[in-house]
């Protein structure tokens, strides 16, 4: 069974949307994927919102898009990982990668500073899971205190804020569909 996974802000998760896409009637193509995203980014304007409409779009992408899924990179032993970037454009606000990475290190604390979407491909991963220390300027992160395990089929998406920290699991390199909003920027 697969499942989607809305992580916020505080670092707590839950379930959203419908986890199971149908194959679609046609062939859906990366370009119509991009152009739906930006339709969404321009309709809504929270990172719930949009994180919810998007997703049924991520998940008919990856159920669509065979040769997504044998684009698996050869990650550099070194930085545990690799990513390929599938669309780039000048000043177009998404990042779009599939992301590989090797079985075993903890990977540092991330906080994006933007929205993000995460559709596992191959491999298992565990995100451990925790939010910023509210009352303290500046914020102090929190430790981890949930974890979440993703299987193949599992979407995990998070707020701008969400300070996470992903393990890969097993013995084989796991693969991922990463999507990202263009970061808050900062004054």
């Amino acid at each position: 069974m697969h499942h989607n996974w809305l992580v916020t802000d505080d670092g707590q998760y839950r379930p959203f949307g419908h986890p199971h896409s149908l194959e679609p009637g046609q062939y859906y193509r990366l370009y119509r994927f991009l152009t739906d995203v930006e339709d969404i980014l321009a309709t809504f304007h929270d990172d719930i919102s949009r994180i919810e409409a998007i997703t049924p779009l991520v998940r008919k992408l990856l159920s669509s898009s065979y040769w997504l899924k044998t684009t698996a990179l050869t990650p550099d032993p070194e930085k545990g990982w690799a990513s390929r970037d599938l669309y780039q454009e000048h000043e177009f606000p998404l990042t779009l990668q599939m992301v590989t990475w090797l079985p075993g290190p903890e990977i540092a604390p991330k906080t994006y500073d933007t929205w993000g979407i995460l559709a596992l491909v191959s491999g298992q991963m565990r995100h451990e899971l925790g939010g910023p220390s509210l009352g303290v300027d500046p914020p102090q992160p929190e430790p981890f205190t949930q974890d979440l395990i993703l299987n193949p089929g599992d979407v995990i998406a998070f707020t701008h804020h969400t300070r996470h920290r992903r393990i890969t699991l097993g013995e084989t390199p796991t693969v991922a569909l990463a999507l990202y909003g263009a970061p808050h920027l900062r004054p």
